[in-house]
């Protein structure tokens, strides 16, 4: 069996440090028509029509909301082609010829810092609701959603975390455009009637304490502080985010909001700017390109659309071609493995990690503990993953495996090599039955 490599090298320092290269765009772009929340879409243009950037050329639809999409860039649509998303499932993407002119949709206006002070907190839901504003640490979660809440909110939390291995795109959006960060902190202050706003990061990180430090003090940074917390995995899980900031505990079960908090990923709150100052959706982000199996690991500002092997190419292709890859969009520890490279990256991609793939040999469980230990929400994982051999419902139920937030640990740290977070998926499809 083919798994990720026994020994995880954390090389998100060296990465930290490296400047982001903006990508070149390339010639043809794809956007999703399907994602891990909207099956299906209405596509408003036809093969053939040139769309221009922030245009609305189709619309997502969910169960309980609907998601615009919006063209990447100026062009020619040319119809569906099938790519694999970072879910790791194969969907339909339309297919874009870009012109290389970037021509944006005129009917698209930039505001004023005097007409955004008028706007009302519905205001501001609408406008994210059109340029389809979603959580972009990976969740992919409508903000327009997470604002309408009714409790009224103390305190805002701004993840900055990112507290897994190798990654390092919200850092070094961090350092290296703290103004769309504060200015679109400055307006979920606004549509919460909020002044205690606070940027979570790891207390290591000196780099972002220097740049904030002097960002801070500005007039307009009124409210807005700087909120070291641990260095350690999973950090970055709200629930241990909003007890190491606030010591509010969020119990299972139980929403942010209820307890007067409000949390956003750094990458969302910059998004969120973009869209009230521009009434623009996201068109491009930062992504990591590491691993071991990747020559030159690299930052990348890319284009929402990209296809992934572009960026691969960029990073000067695999290393060692003749070992098996194990290519991971996201972290290591939460992200997905996807089955071929001929992947899209979507506005919620935050990384690709290549590992050059190792033989790992399962063995049998020997009760060590490990798992339970390392449980951040006080599963037990062992015990889970042997209701689910059985097939027994009602135990699964009774271990309570909707709890898990599938940090990878129980996995990682498994001395026997048993990806025993798998089983704890399973088990969590098997207990909604």
């Amino acid at each position: 069996m083919i798994s990720r490599p026994k020994h995880i090298e954390d090389t998100k320092g060296l990465l930290g440090q490296l400047p982001t290269i903006d990508a070149p765009v390339p010639d043809f772009l794809y956007l999703a028509t399907d994602n891990a929340r909207c099956k299906g879409a209405e596509i408003y243009v036809k093969e053939g029509d040139r769309v221009l950037m922030g245009q609305k050329i189709g619309l997502r639809r969910a169960a309980f909301f609907e998601q615009p999409i919006h063209a990447t860039c100026s062009g020619i649509y040319l119809g569906k082609e099938k790519h694999y998303h970072r879910s790791g499932k194969l969907v339909d993407f339309l297919k874009i010829q870009n012109d290389h002119l970037d021509e944006w949709d005129p009917s698209l206006k930039e505001r004023s810092d005097e007409e955004i002070a008028k706007l009302s907190k519905e205001d501001i839901i609408e406008i994210l609701k059109e340029c389809a504003s979603v959580g972009l640490g990976g969740s992919s979660f409508p903000t327009y959603i997470k604002m309408q809440g009714k409790q009224p909110i103390h305190t805002i939390l701004i993840n900055g975390i990112e507290c897994e291995p190798y990654i390092s795109a919200d850092h070094r959006l961090m350092l290296e455009d703290p103004e769309s960060i504060i200015g679109g902190i400055r307006i979920l202050q606004q549509a919460f009637s909020c002044k205690d706003a606070r940027i979570c990061v790891k207390s290591k990180y000196s780099d972002l304490r220097q740049v904030y430090g002097a960002f801070l003090k500005r007039p307009e940074a009124e409210g807005i502080s700087l909120c070291p917390v641990g260095n350690f995995y999973p950090q970055g899980w709200e629930i241990a985010m909003i007890k190491s900031a606030t010591g509010i505990e969020v119990p299972s079960g139980h929403l942010p909001g209820e307890f007067g908090i409000a949390n956003f990923n750094v990458s969302t709150v910059s998004g969120i700017y973009q869209a009230v100052k521009y009434n623009r959706s996201v068109v491009e982000r930062l992504v990591s390109v590491t691993g071991d199996g990747i020559a030159y690991p690299s930052n990348f500002r890319v284009r929402v659309g990209t296809p992934l092997e572009y960026l691969l190419q960029a990073c000067g292709g695999f290393v060692k071609e003749e070992v098996p890859k194990v290519l991971i969009l996201g972290g290591p520890m939460m992200g997905a493995s996807i089955p071929s490279s001929d992947c899209i990256v979507t506005k919620t991609v935050t990384s690709c990690i290549v590992l050059n793939a190792e033989e790992v040999k399962e063995e049998p469980c020997i009760r060590c503990g490990s798992c339970v230990l390392s449980c951040p929400t006080g599963l037990e994982p062992q015990q889970i993953m042997l209701a689910v051999k059985a097939n027994d419902k009602d135990r699964i139920k009774a271990l309570n495996p909707l709890r898990c937030i599938e940090c990878g640990l129980c996995t990682y740290v498994c001395t026997s090599k048993i990806r025993v977070t798998d089983f704890v998926r399973r088990a969590k499809i098997l207990a909604k039955l």
